[in-house]
């Protein structure tokens, strides 16, 4: 499970740090539904401004090495980002839990999502059913479909690993409850975070956390 410290190194802005980008906007403002029907064009160029930022960065080692674990494991990725620095980086499972910046989707059928690549969103650009074409991301406040997939996962892990979140966002925050008492955990973050099981802690920034975890997982 991956969160926004995994892409920092790679110069995605993370939300809650300081100067992060919560330091520039209110999330009232910006990261709601309520604030999509107050002031569509603003939303929509926050998201604008986030997919190019996106498509200025590469992924980083860490997102590498993961991607090399597939040479040894069935690695499923569950992300809190909405970057798709996991895929570029050779990832072939990787489940969404927030949405994608390169996609958007219709306000009224959720299920409606088109593929918009690097392409800003306008007002009146219109998705597949007529409706003005919306980013497709989870917004606090809404459900996050994905959840029980990411918690079936969970359930099914044999090695759990924790990269880069603060473990302070529900429901992602929850889903270390899904995975079997017996499983090895690791997690892998500057920070102290806090977890309810017992776990091992890798306190380093992500690239280098994840290379040392990944010598370990490829002697065994």
């Amino acid at each position: 499970m991956t969160g926004a410290g995994i892409s920092a190194e790679s110069g995605i802005s993370t939300f809650r740090d300081s100067d992060g980008l919560w330091e520039h906007y209110r999330v009232e403002d910006v990261a709601t539904h309520e604030a999509y029907e107050r002031n569509p064009e603003l939303v929509l160029n926050f998201y604008n401004e986030r997919r190019r930022q996106l498509f200025a960065a590469q992924p980083n080692e860490a997102h590498r090495l993961l991607a090399r674990l597939e040479e040894r494991y069935d690695v499923q990725i569950i992300t809190q980002n909405i970057d798709d620095l996991h895929e570029r980086a050779g990832s072939t499972h990787v489940l969404h839990l927030h949405g994608e910046l390169t996609k958007g989707r219709s306000d009224v059928n959720a299920n409606l999502i088109v593929d918009i690549g690097q392409k800003d969103i306008h007002i009146g650009d219109l998705a597949p059913d007529g409706t003005q074409l919306r980013p497709h991301i989870v917004w606090f406040g809404e459900a996050v479909p994905n959840i029980e997939p990411a918690a079936a996962m969970c359930e099914q892990a044999d090695i759990f690993i924790v990269i880069g979140t603060s473990m302070a966002v529900y429901p992602a925050a929850g889903l270390i409850h899904y995975v079997p008492a017996a499983t090895p955990c690791y997690v892998v973050d500057p920070k102290e975070v806090p977890v309810s099981r017992r776990v091992t802690f890798i306190k380093d920034v992500a690239t280098r956390g994840v290379e040392t975890l990944f010598a370990q997982l490829m002697e065994n």
